[in-house]
């Protein structure tokens, strides 16, 4: 094929470099590696041994399936608040204004700052970890729900004034389908701090999943099992992204197919 056949085809180019770069990524990792003798970068042979050994056997059930629970658990219940708040204050500008201050002050806290209070207020199970993982992951949802529905098409708005379009209406059918795409911008957010905020309260206060693993790993001084907890997280990320995006145009199709047409 000559290249500027390849160049004709820059879908068919992006996917190449997309396979191509983790390829040779790992492939530059396992050859300069090989010969580690230092304990803080085993080999990547080394590593790949412990992935194998423990997040395709033993530990899967045990740390990995926990972890997936509460960051899905956090992630769902933000995605349902933040989406919900957010409309509810965009729609009311009067109720946006007095609620401001107090928005920006909650969203201003940092999650490590949240989990010793968490602790006391909630115990160390299950039902603190999703608790962190909620509030730290409702604020990008809320904040792109809100101005969403701020951002609304004028012309649209009018239209439906014009036709006396009840409220009820016009909310399912003009407001919530404009502001769907930004909802969708903000949960994609989330969902990546979700990952972030359960490995954080995991090593501060849990005996189990993958943040437990990692912090117990590094203690040890177990580098290489501790490595392959980092690369299953980039995993457990980029396949989680995947899903979402699948998802999403999946459910925004109509958006998606828009934007194709423009």
């Amino acid at each position: 094929m000559k290249l500027s056949n390849l160049l004709d085809r820059p879908k068919l180019v992006i996917r190449s470099l997309e396979l191509a770069a983790p390829a040779v990524l790992v492939t530059w990792w396992w050859f300069a590696s090989q010969n580690s003798g230092s304990p803080f970068f085993p080999p990547l042979s080394e590593i790949l041994s412990d992935f194998r050994q423990y997040w395709l056997g033993e530990r899967l059930l045990s740390d990995l399936l926990p972890s997936l629970k509460r960051m899905l658990g956090g992630f769902l219940l933000a995605s349902l608040l933040g989406s919900t708040v957010g409309l509810l204050l965009g729609l009311s500008a009067s109720l946006r204004h007095i609620l401001d201050p107090l928005v920006t002050f909650l969203r201003s806290i940092p999650a490590a700052a949240l989990i010793p209070m968490a602790i006391v207020a909630l115990g160390l199970g299950d039902t603190m970890k999703i608790s962190v993982v909620a509030f730290v992951c409702v604020w990008p949802v809320l904040l792109n729900a809100m101005d969403a529905v701020d951002d609304r098409d004028p012309e649209m708005v009018a239209t439906s004034c014009a036709y006396r379009i009840g409220r009820i209406r016009a909310f399912w059918h003009i407001t919530l389908p404009g502001a769907a795409p930004r909802i969708s911008s903000g949960m994609r957010t989330s969902l990546s701090l979700a990952i972030a905020v359960t490995l954080i309260s995991e090593m501060v206060a849990s005996t189990n999943g993958v943040g437990a693993f990692t912090i117990r790993a590094q203690r040890q001084f177990d580098s290489a099992a501790m490595w392959s907890a980092i690369i299953l997280l980039g995993l457990l990320g980029y396949v989680l992204n995947l899903a979402y995006s699948a998802l999403e145009r999946l459910v925004l199709r109509w958006h998606f197919e828009s934007k194709e047409v423009a």
